[in-house]
């Protein structure tokens, strides 16, 4: 999809926002985690969002540079303040949130600026729970509609409380041509679209085939994944780490999906990679962890 030597800018779309952590406070959000990930795998990243012009604002920019990735699509809101979750781990590492209401990524702003992003775009990540308000789901319909046609538009389900409908999932799948969704959500948006849920693959399937997907990935944490394609499908075991939370390991899988995706690389190279990324963001805390030796060995690989 891409000569050999470019560097692909992708976009992550939508909530950008401050985990409050059991071990402390990390900076997070679905599109923000996905773009830290795809700039740790040398792609120029960006994050599209909204922040406060409070002081938790004013301490995300600092920390997204520092992550080498763009702050220049960060748009801030004097009206209201920089989103906030409080995140609480199972004994298994396992993350439980509370999002917090009317913050400023709920009023992104369709903009020029944002405008020549979009068409500048090889991918763009964006999720369900930025929609959670009319402006903002607007505003990220705008942006995939002015992407090119050959960019990759990746809807991350992402179901949180009670932050997504039918429409809102319906919608978003007609913009995308890749969705990722975890083997939990996969039977309530079949249930939700109506789609005859028999098994995984099968169930994936019938969603590709409804809304003319390129890409149906369906996420199994520890136990890995499964990607279908319009001809085929593959599925990974994941690989058994030692895990010290999940907040990210998603977005960074996703991120690793888009990596090769953008490279025309075959279902089994984007399931490893992803695989991989995922893995290894969830030997770490938070969400967006500095680069390991670890990861220097995934790079190496590529």
């Amino acid at each position: 999809m891409l000569p050999m030597d470019s560097q692909p800018v992708i976009v992550g779309l939508g909530e950008v926002l401050w985990d409050f952590l059991p071990t402390g406070r990390q900076l997070g959000g679905a599109p923000a985690n996905f773009a830290h990930a795809a700039a740790l795998l040398r792609n120029e990243a960006t994050i599209a969002s909204c922040i406060g012009t409070d002081h938790l604002g004013d301490e995300v920019i600092p920390k997204l540079a520092g992550a080498s990735l763009s702050t220049e699509n960060l748009q801030r809101d004097s009206m209201h303040p920089t989103g906030t979750v409080n995140v609480r781990l199972d004994q298994n590492g396992k993350a439980n949130f509370e999002i917090v209401e009317s913050v400023s990524w709920d009023f992104l702003e369709w903009t020029d600026k944002w405008r020549v992003l979009a068409h500048r775009a090889d991918a763009v990540c964006f999720g369900s729970l930025a929609q959670r308000s009319p402006q903002s789901r607007e505003t990220i319909g705008k942006f995939l509609r002015a992407t090119r046609p050959q960019s990759a538009r990746v809807f991350d389900v992402n179901l949180r409380q009670s932050f997504y409908s039918a429409e809102v999932i319906r919608d978003s799948l007609k913009l995308a041509n890749i969705v990722k969704l975890n083997h939990e959500e996969l039977p309530t948006v079949a249930k939700l679209l109506e789609i005859k849920y028999d098994n995984e693959e099968s169930a994936a399937r019938k969603l590709r085939d409804a809304y003319k997907l390129d890409l149906v990935c369906v996420t199994r944490g520890e136990s890995g994944s499964l990607l279908v394609s319009k001809f085929e499908s593959d599925e990974h075991p994941g690989f058994k780490v030692q895990v010290a939370d999940t907040v990210g390991a998603g977005d960074a899988f996703t991120a690793g999906l888009v990596h090769q995706y953008l490279k025309s690389a075959l279902l089994q190279q984007m399931n490893d990679l992803a695989n991989r990324m995922g893995a290894w963001v969830s030997t770490q805390s938070g969400a967006m962890p500095l680069p390991s030796r670890d990861l220097t060995n995934i790079l190496s690989e590529l």
